[in-house]
């Protein structure tokens, strides 16, 4: 009974949150999408590091370190703290001042104006789609498996996802950016908090850290180490999948809008430099949670696995305190979903033409996202994809994109044609690998999808007649 009236309460906190940002919101699509541009310190870091850190770290990511062990940390970690950071100041500063300049408020809108080219923003736009719902689904995924373990399969997984996605929808809906912004807060301090603790747990269970790695190496030595032989560790694998986590980030769109949303340059500068530090915390917490679950909890197989991080929290905190695993998924997921949810909403009132004035036109629309999105979820399961598998899919979708993401903001001679080109090639090239056969010898798919993507990029630009002077000198300012 405590679980479930606490978890009623966090669902009611963001609800109350969503309604008191409508109230406090400027009245206009900028108020609305951008918070008016106007994200101070806080809300900009808590908006990046909530948005980035979904159930992809607190479950695919201990799921996985409790199969393949330690060296998973080396896998993501050192990339995720300190080139993400870099990335989000050296695309984030020119795309806030760009959008300002432009009035442009979703990514997309941003480089259709950019490069004068409705087609480039078509083209981002479904890109961006194919990508973010099953990215999406790996967030009620995790709620989904959260909620039924929490209460011994009396909440169906299906019936936990879908519950959460709709509490995510309703404060989205009520409150735009503002909203999303502020729940991240709450849901960024929880989330980070409940994982630090339970890895600190873990090792008073063991009796302190080195008692703890030294039963890891007496009874799991093969999780103490990286095996080159392990096709995810194999030396092309790994600089390809080091190369998607770079690359990712900066070009997913909920990321990028709240760039644009930066209050300041030093509202920005300031996120980057707390970002190395939140991410350093978090990151190890989770593969270590992985990787001595396998020795408290032998025996998961496959994606059974995706849930031991809620099942480690019941194990080493107790039962009457299993529910901050189940709160902290929650805070985890939604904190994603609430920014693709507002990205996709921020796409369709001006990348699709919808009247910006019938904002119940654009709420009915990301109806229909949710609705998309729960409908690819039942897929998913029935096809039993985990969630570390489906993140690491829309990663590399994502990472083609990077080509004209970077260039769009700081080459002039970079055009729309360009930006077509390479993003249809990157990604046409991405699936041929990824399921045509073709081989990639040791790369992932990602590596060859880049590759085409950033040659197209340049070499179109090259032959193709660049935007007008007059639109590149009002998109760089000068």
């Amino acid at each position: 009974m405590t679980a479930m009236l606490l978890i009623i309460a966090y669902f009611l906190a963001m609800i109350a949150i969503g309604w008191w940002a409508e109230r406090k919101q400027e009245r206009s699509t900028a108020g609305y999408y951008l918070a008016g541009r106007g994200l101070g310190a806080t809300a900009l870091f808590f908006a990046l590091f909530g948005t980035n850190c979904s159930p992809f770290v607190l479950m695919g990511i201990p799921g996985q370190s409790y199969h393949d062990g330690l060296g998973i940390l080396s896998l993501n970690a050192p990339i995720v703290a300190l080139v993400i950071p870099l990335s989000f100041w050296l695309v984030g500063r020119p795309a806030r001042s760009m959008g300002g300049r432009l009035g442009a408020i979703s990514p997309a809108e941003l480089y259709a104006k950019r490069l004068d080219s409705p087609a480039v923003g078509w083209t981002l736009l479904i890109a961006f789609t194919v990508f973010t719902v099953p990215y999406m689904v790996t967030g009620i995924q995790g709620c989904g498996i959260a909620l039924t373990r929490q209460f011994d399969g009396a909440i169906g997984a299906s019936t936990g996802a879908a519950l959460a996605l709709a509490v995510a929808l309703g404060y989205t809906l009520l409150g735009g950016m503002r909203a999303t912004a502020w729940t991240n807060v709450v849901q960024g301090a929880l989330f980070l908090a409940v994982i630090v603790i339970v890895a600190v747990a873990l090792f008073t269970e063991f009796g302190g850290v080195r008692a703890a790695f030294e039963r890891l190496q007496a009874e799991r030595p093969d999780l103490t180490v990286m095996d080159r032989t392990h096709p995810r560790f194999a030396p092309r694998a790994f600089a390809s999948y080091e190369l998607a986590i770079t690359l990712t980030v900066v070009c997913f769109p909920h990321m990028l809008v709240r760039l644009m949303a930066a209050k300041d340059e030093h509202t920005l500068r300031t996120s980057c430099r707390l970002y190395p530090i939140a991410l350093a915390l978090l990151w190890p917490s989770a593969v270590l949670t992985g990787v001595f679950g396998a020795l408290l909890l032998p025996g998961l197989e496959g994606r059974a696995s995706d849930g031991i991080f809620p099942a480690m929290v019941a194990r080493v905190l107790g039962a009457d305190w299993s529910v901050l695993g189940t709160l902290a998924v929650l805070a985890a997921a939604m904190s994603t979903l609430d920014a693709q949810l507002l990205t996709m909403g921020s796409m369709v009132s001006r990348d699709l033409g919808a009247s910006t004035r019938a904002i119940h036109v654009e709420r009915l629309f990301l109806c229909g996202v949710g609705a998309a999105v729960f409908g690819l979820y039942l897929v998913v399961e029935q096809l039993q994809v985990s969630i570390f598998e489906l993140g690491q899919f829309c990663f590399s979708g994502y990472a083609t994109l990077f080509p004209t993401i970077v260039l769009g903001l700081v080459w002039r001679r970079f055009t729309g044609a360009a930006a077509v080109a390479s993003i249809l090639g990157g990604v046409l090239t991405l699936m041929a690998f990824q399921w045509g056969g073709l081989p990639a010898g040791g790369w992932l798919p990602v590596a060859p999808g880049l590759l085409v993507a950033s040659v197209l990029a340049v070499a179109v630009s090259l032959v193709t007649r660049p935007p007008a002077e007059s639109r590149v000198r009002e998109a760089f300012g000068s």
